[in-house]
Formats: C-alpha cells, structure tokens, sequence
C-alpha cells in the first residue's frame, strides 16, 4: 500500500466512524420521539467512495454519481424496517440512449456496493464496498446482458436490476435471478469501541479485480456475444 492509498483509507474510516457517531446519536433521539431511525445512506456511500478512489462526484450536477460516469449503490440494515437492496443496478427504464441495452456500461468505469451491516458472529456493525470494472469484468457483463434478453421477452416485468447483498453474512457472494456471483472485495471495516479497524482492503481491485460465478450460482450464459 502506498502513500496515497494510504490517506485515501485513513480519510475512509474517519468518514465511517463520523457515519457512525451521527448515526447513534440520532438513534437517540428517534427512540425518544417514536420515529424510525433515518437508514439513508446514499450520501455517505458517495462520499465514501470518492475517499477511498480519489474520484470526485458531480456536485449538483445531474447524471452519474461520480465525475468518471461511476455509479454508487448502497443498502443499509442498521435498524431497518424493510429488506436492504441495491436497486437500479444497470440503466432500463429511462430515456438514456443506452438503457436497456449492454452499451450503457461502456461508459461506465466502475459500479460501486457498499452495504452497511452486522458481522455474524460477533455482531459489530461494519461497512463492506465491492467493485465492478463495468467495462471490462466479462462475467459481470455476461448476467447483465441475461438480465436485458429477458427483460425484452417479458421474462422479467420490472426494470429495476435488483442485486441482494450477503447481510450479515460472511461473504461476497450477491445475488439475482440471473446469476449469483462472487464480487470484488475493496473495503470491509468494523466499529470496535475505539472506531473502526480495517478487516480488508484492496485497492488493487480498482485495476484488476473481476466478478466470479458462485458454486451455488444457476449463472445462464446468454449465448449472444456481448461485446
């Protein structure tokens, strides 16, 4: 690890036990007034990233999440009250030139996950981030391009790309009725009493990292070339 990714994780896990620290003190005062705790974290995913990458977001700017054309999915279970899942993982359904089709992840570098969660055995909270080199993770491309066939021949009615995190699971693997794979791995850290402590961290995945079908996958490989 060097220098530079060095800042990048430490200027990560102050962001994480900031989230940690405005999250419990919140919960606080939703106990006290009879509210559901603000699960949101869609903004502090987002920054997070651009941390831990060094790429900047768009500001005000409509579009992507990332200045790069990079998008950020995130899902939460701390105190949620309906099931955490990453949504509109690949564009279908809008007005976009490529949605619904393969080429809309041509211009895309990287789809970001970063569920917040519990680990299992011990229970503490913790912040785990997977990427996908969209452009180039073939597997990845592969399940997306199942997911358009069948979401043009009506197989699939909804047009929402759901993925389903492994919470409070040790493990990589998310999953969707087209395929369940076992993703990249950049980022999990745990909050301990004295913050959080870096369980993994990657940064190589950034350049080389890609997606594995999971030996409990059914993963179809459509057999239209993709690329």
């Amino acid at each position: 690890m060097n220098k530079k990714q060095t800042e990048q994780l430490n200027d990560a896990i102050y962001l994480l036990n900031l989230h940690y620290d405005a999250f419990s003190a919140v919960a606080g005062q939703a106990a006290k007034t009879g509210h559901p705790v603000p699960c949101d974290t869609r903004g502090w995913s987002q920054i997070l990233i651009s941390l831990l990458t060094g790429i900047r977001g768009r500001s005000r700017e409509k579009g992507a999440d990332l200045i790069d054309g990079s998008d950020v999915k995130a899902a939460n279970t701390w105190e949620a009250i309906d099931t955490p899942r990453f949504n509109g993982c690949v564009k279908a359904g809008t007005r976009s030139r490529t949605a619904g089709r393969i080429e809309s992840l041509d211009a895309q570098p990287y789809l970001f996950f970063v569920l917040w969660d519990q680990a299992p055995k011990t229970q503490l909270r913790r912040c785990r981030v997977w990427c996908v080199r969209t452009q180039r993770d073939r597997v990845f491309r592969r399940m997306a391009q199942n997911w358009y066939e069948k979401v043009g021949a009506r197989e699939i009615v909804s047009t929402n790309f759901q993925l389903h995190p492994p919470r409070g699971k040790d493990t990589d693997e998310i999953r969707n009725k087209c395929g369940n794979l076992l993703y990249p791995l950049l980022l999990c850290a745990e909050r301990a009493d004295a913050g959080y402590r870096v369980r993994h961290y990657a940064p190589a995945v950034l350049n080389s990292g890609e997606c594995r079908p999971s030996s409990s996958a059914d993963l179809i490989f459509s057999p239209t070339n993709a690329y």
